[in-house]
């Protein structure tokens, strides 16, 4: 059978017992070093992994959804309007605890609108001509309570990237909130305004921000563990909880 038939000159040819022994002692080589590789890299501290300094995360015309008078803690989120963690993050973990933690924490709220989501600029720039005629908080929570009909394509699932529909509904929250609309459109539109928006990515590039939501409490890094919301709001509330204990 298959074996009678095998090329005699290919079955003497093997590997000799030196060889096996020079493999060997590559392989050995090869996993003692990568385990050394491996274990060193645990041990190396992450990129920005400490304290970020407060005059990065907040200027003095920052914006805050709320304020506690001793500033004992402060909470900075980088955020992008158009992002839906973002959104189901207002949802279910931080609208709950600004309401909750109400003049307890000062929580800050820093622009830094992703690539990938072509409205996110344009609903910074109506948050921040919002906040020049003093309703920052209340168009920011229309631009995330009423999040899926600008931010979110017909198919309720994508973003959108209808520009003139997500304009309009900018306007209907400015009318909503008494703003003077033609200041509006000149705010949205002004080298002012976009100058916030890109402060706030560049003080987010050197915190080492790379996507939103990214949460500072006291300048460090909050890293949820959670695989729901629930969870991540319990986290949350645990730090913030010990940091105010402290």
């Amino acid at each position: 059978m298959a074996r009678n038939k095998r090329n005699p000159v290919t079955a003497r040819k093997g590997l000799s017992a030196n060889t096996w022994t020079t493999i060997a002692v590559i392989v050995v080589a090869i996993l003692v070093i990568g385990g050394v590789l491996v274990f060193n890299h645990k041990d190396e501290p992450a990129p920005n992994s400490g304290t970020v300094a407060a005059d990065v995360l907040r200027h003095p015309d920052s914006h805050t959804v709320s304020r506690a008078d001793n500033g004992a803690v402060t909470v900075v989120e980088f955020l992008d309007y158009q992002c839906p963690v973002c959104e189901a993050y207002y949802q279910n973990v931080t609208s709950s605890i600004e309401h909750d933690y109400a003049g307890r924490i000062t929580f800050v709220t820093r622009n830094f609108p992703l690539p990938m989501h072509p409205l996110a600029v344009p609903a910074a720039r109506a948050a921040e001509a919002a906040a020049l005629q003093g309703k920052y908080q209340q168009m920011y929570d229309k631009l995330y309570g009423d999040y899926p009909t600008w931010a979110l394509a017909a198919d309720g699932k994508n973003v959108s990237d209808d520009t003139a529909r997500a304009q309009a509904r900018f306007d209907t929250y400015a009318k909503d909130l008494g703003l003077d609309l033609g200041r509006f459109h000149s705010d949205m539109a002004s080298k002012a305004v976009q100058a916030r928006i890109d402060q706030g990515k560049a003080d987010g590039n050197e915190a080492g921000v790379t996507g939103t939501p990214t949460i500072f409490i006291n300048g460090s890094k909050f890293s949820p563990a959670g695989t729901t919301y629930a969870q991540v709001a319990q986290q949350l509330r645990g730090q913030l909880d010990r940091a105010l204990a402290s």
